[in-house]
């Protein structure tokens, strides 16, 4: 059975995953520009 410091510790990363998570997801699309995976090559 995990301990009590594992516990809390897991709640907590939950709950801070949780937490915003619409915001977090849309700041993180915002941090990189969209890039091509196979760009067409200009010659």
């Amino acid at each position: 059975m995990p301990s009590n410091t594992k516990k809390t510790e897991l709640r907590r990363k939950r709950k801070k995953a949780g937490a915003g998570k619409k915001r977090k997801k849309i700041m993180s699309r915002a941090s990189t520009p969209v890039f091509e995976v196979h760009p067409s090559k200009n010659e």
